[in-house]
């Protein structure tokens, strides 16, 4: 399995960082390749979504599930169509890390695991010479540059106003 990790600081108790990730409808605002989020559930574990991508000539409906729920830590999910991947968020109180001015922090990680040889070949309409090893190559370093704008994007909107946000990003081709 191939690994992508996403981490970052917010200056809030992990409660409230938590309903904000746990609405994964609200994703659609901060991504512009997320072009709609649909639900299908209460929000609650087996609760699943739609997550309309477009980018380029290509769109691509990723289909998931929640998986498990432990508020206000970490939220499971899977995907259940076309690819083998899962994944979690997960939210550590770290009040140890909050700057003197705030009175709170937590620390937010996005891990997504996935096995890209599991791809279903057929589930995105390539144009006419396109393969999709030439689109995996093309969208890859999009995926890792999006992370790091919609973590910037969820901290501004979490804690009212835009700051420097220092987003890590780490990259396996097998679990970390």
């Amino acid at each position: 399995m191939d690994a992508v990790e996403a981490s970052t600081v917010v200056y809030l108790p992990p409660e409230e960082v938590y309903e904000f990730l746990v609405d994964f409808p609200r994703y659609a605002n901060y991504s512009e390749h997320i072009t709609e989020v649909r639900q299908y559930g209460e929000g609650k574990t087996g609760t699943k979504y739609d997550l309309v991508f477009a980018w380029w000539k290509l769109s691509y409906t990723a289909r998931s599930e929640v998986t498990a729920l432990d508020p206000p830590t970490r939220i499971d999910w899977e995907l259940i169509k076309d690819v083998d991947a899962h994944g979690h968020w997960t939210v550590e109180h770290t009040p140890e890390k909050a700057p003197d001015d705030e009175p709170d922090a937590s620390e937010v990680r996005l891990r997504v695991e996935f096995n890209p040889d599991s791809a279903n070949k057929d589930a995105i309409d390539l144009p006419a010479l396109v393969s999709l090893d030439w689109v995996i190559k093309k969208v890859t370093p999009k995926i890792e540059a999006e992370a790091r704008n919609i973590v910037r994007r969820i901290v501004a909107d979490l804690e009212g106003e835009e700051r420097p946000v220092d987003v890590a990003i780490h990259t396996a081709p097998d679990s970390m």
